[in-house]
C-alpha cells in the first residue's frame, strides 16, 4: 500500500436494517433507514455532551470497500465520465473512511439512534465529531 500505516480502533458499530450494498442510499438524505450506533463501553464517557436533537459527523471505516480503486464513475453512472475517487464521495477508495451527517434522535447509555446514516450493519464505527456553527461556537 501507499505511504505511511495508520492504526484507528472501532469505537462501535452500526446496528442497521442494510445489509446489501446494493440496497443502500447513496447519501443518507436519500431514504437512508434509521440505525443504531452501539459504542464500546470503554468510550462511554467520550459521549458526555452529545444530545438528542443534536447533529454529528459520523466518521466509519468502510470494511466492505475495494481500497485498490482510484477512478470511478460517480455514483455508478457509467454515461458519466471516470472521475478520481477523490472527487467523488465513493466508497471504494485506498482508505474507506466514511463521513455522515446524521442526526441523533435517542441516546441510550452506549446506544445512539440516528437518522440518515447510510452504512450497513455491522460497518465501524471510528470517530464522532459534532458540526460547529461557526458563529455560535467562537
Amino acid at each position: 500500500m501507499l505511504g505511511e500505516r495508520f492504526v484507528a480502533y472501532a469505537i462501535g458499530r452500526v446496528d442497521s436494517p442494510l445489509r446489501e450494498r446494493a440496497a443502500a442510499p447513496r447519501q443518507g438524505d436519500e431514504g437512508a433507514p434509521e440505525a443504531t450506533v452501539v459504542f464500546d463501553d470503554g468510550v462511554l464517557e467520550g459521549l458526555g455532551g452529545l444530545a438528542p436533537g443534536s447533529d454529528v459527523l459520523l466518521l466509519t471505516w468502510l470494511d466492505r470497500a475495494d481500497r485498490d480503486v482510484l477512478v470511478v464513475h460517480p455514483r455508478g453512472d457509467v454515461s458519466r465520465a471516470p472521475a478520481g475517487v477523490f472527487a467523488t464521495r465513493s466508497p471504494d477508495r485506498p482508505n474507506p473512511i466514511g463521513l455522515h451527517r446524521v442526526t441523533i434522535l435517542s441516546l441510550d447509555g452506549t446506544r445512539m439512534r440516528v437518522s440518515n446514516l447510510e452504512a450497513l450493519d455491522g460497518t465501524p464505527v471510528i470517530d464522532v465529531k459534532p458540526i460547529l456553527d461557526p458563529i455560535a461556537d467562537r
